[in-house]
């Protein structure tokens, strides 16, 4: 599985993050689970995936205080 990304490196987890969007974050997933990778693939590209400042999504939501998502 591969994400695409922009010209940040950041994937639609990364901008859902940014922006505080829980509802799009669970809707991704439920797509990403859906795809039935392997589970290792699920982490890395999905959860660990990394933009060019090497901040996953968890991270800039963390920086930003979104402590829901």
């Amino acid at each position: 599985m591969c994400l695409s990304k922009d010209n940040n490196d950041q994937t639609a987890w990364h901008i859902a993050a940014t922006e505080g969007h829980v509802a799009v974050l669970e809707k991704l997933w439920d797509w990403a689970k859906n795809l039935q990778p392997k589970p290792d693939e699920l982490r890395n590209e999905v959860l660990l995936s990394k933009d060019k400042y090497g901040k996953t999504a968890w991270q800039i939501a963390a920086s930003k205080g979104n402590v829901e998502i």
